[in-house]
């Protein structure tokens, strides 16, 4: 990185010496820096374009040391403003631009292209569920008129969108066709690929594996994605590559228990992946699964997504609300007797900074011009999704997946980030 996006010590930002970043900042220049547009379902504290968008507005901490991203946020798009917006007052304190629509944010008075990237963050927000559950975010919609206006001004910029592409793999594989027509990097999913993970573990390229296990919480959907991205930045790494999912079944309560009983999925990795949590509730797992409630998330029977591969090897995602509020993965590598494992590590709200991990990898994408990691991954984790709640929707029904017989190759570094999570004093 430059100049502006490299790490450098508050004090020479002008920090009074009675203050620091962790008190009250100084609102960064935005002299040498490129813009960038947000596409955003809504912006109130806590909320993923607060926390995305917030670390390009304020800077943040890379590595110990405070950080100044090489872009600046040049306009914000919201679908909605709830009572507890803070688009409007952040935008008198930053100057960036509240635009009307999408072409409104991406574009200058000229009508040409005014943004050297787009992130579109549609994830919060009231919009209506399906019969299955999900919620029906706009995330196809947006990134539509996103490539519109690519269309129109004959140019194209780099392009984040957050969690899964669509609840549709069709519209999903939609997006990643618009990316390659017009040829602009294209980038998504969640933040867990690229968070702390202790220990360290980063699978070489063509390892050994033969079977993977994600021991995780939450939701279906919302949490069912992040699992299934730090599964898959770990499964796409065995040998021979990735070469799709060949079919998915999602089962739940005691049907979960009988599964690993009979093989299905591996106790001896769930025993790996939980010595890693650092949540793990005593007891047996399966009453804790089935009695006990934990913070935001309500009692929840066990689930699991029981994924088959096209070269036969085994995945397994477990959602223990209960038991572990945290995401654990272990794996069974050919030749050795001890599986690997490790925890990804989310240092949790205000401050969230796992999000650190994930805007650290925006900027080599909008730097770089080119997406750290696959985006055929994300297609994977989408068209996996779909298929294991279409699944639960069909009571548990193991569904073929000839959409997701598709292959791909894993980027040598994952961009996981490795030192400290704490920042030292400057």
């Amino acid at each position: 990185m430059g100049a502006v996006g490299a790490l450098i010590p508050a004090w020479s930002l002008g920090q009074p010496p009675n203050s620091s970043p962790r008190t009250k900042p100084v609102l960064p220049s935005i002299k040498g820096r490129k813009p960038l547009a947000v596409i955003g379902s809504t912006y109130y504290p806590l909320s993923h374009s607060y926390h995305i968008a917030g670390r390009f507005l304020h800077g943040y901490y890379l590595d110990g040391r405070f950080h100044v991203p090489e872009h600046y946020i040049h306009s914000v798009f919201t679908d909605q403003k709830p009572e507890n917006d803070v688009s409007v007052p952040l935008s008198k304190e930053f100057g960036f631009k509240l635009a009307a629509n999408v072409r409104d944010a991406m574009l200058d008075n000229k009508g040409e292209l005014a943004v050297d990237g787009v992130m579109i963050i549609i994830e919060h927000g009231k919009y209506p569920e399906n019969e299955k559950g999900q919620v029906l975010y706009p995330r196809y919609e947006m990134m539509e008129q996103v490539v519109k206006v690519f269309k129109e001004v004959g140019k194209s910029v780099p392009v984040f969108n957050d969690k899964h592409l669509s609840i549709e793999f069709d519209k999903a594989k939609r997006m990643v066709g618009w990316s390659e027509e017009l040829k602009f990097p294209f980038m998504a999913g969640s933040s867990l690929p690229f968070v702390w993970r202790t220990p360290q573990l980063e699978l070489p390229l063509e390892a050994p594996i033969e079977e993977g296990l994600l021991a995780a919480y939450g939701r279906i959907e919302i949490y069912g994605l992040h699992s299934l991205e730090a599964l898959q930045t770990m499964m796409e790494r065995r040998k021979g590559g990735e070469t799709g999912v060949k079919s998915v079944q999602c089962i739940r309560g005691d049907a979960v228990w009988k599964a690993g009983d009979e093989g299905r999925w591996s106790w001896k990795l769930l025993d790996a992946a939980l010595s890693r949590s650092e949540t793990l509730n005593p007891g047996d797992i399966r009453t804790n699964t089935s009695t006990v409630a934990s913070l935001t998330i309500p009692r929840v029977e066990p689930i699991a997504f029981l994924i088959e591969y096209l070269d036969g090897t085994k995945g397994t995602v477990l959602l223990l609300n209960g038991h572990i509020q945290d995401f654990c993965f272990a794996g069974k590598i050919k030749g050795q007797e001890k599986p690997a494992s490790c925890l990804f590590r989310l240092p949790i709200p205000p401050g969230a900074k796992f999000f650190d991990a994930q805007v650290h990898n925006l900027e080599k994408l909008f730097t770089k011009k080119e997406s750290p990691i696959p985006i055929k991954r994300t297609l994977l984790t989408s068209g996996v999704l779909e298929a294991a709640i279409n699944s639960n929707f069909q009571k548990g029904k193991m569904l073929t997946t000839k959409q997701l017989e598709f292959a791909y190759t894993a980027k040598a570094d994952s961009g996981f980030l490795r030192g400290r999570i704490s920042a030292e004093i400057d």
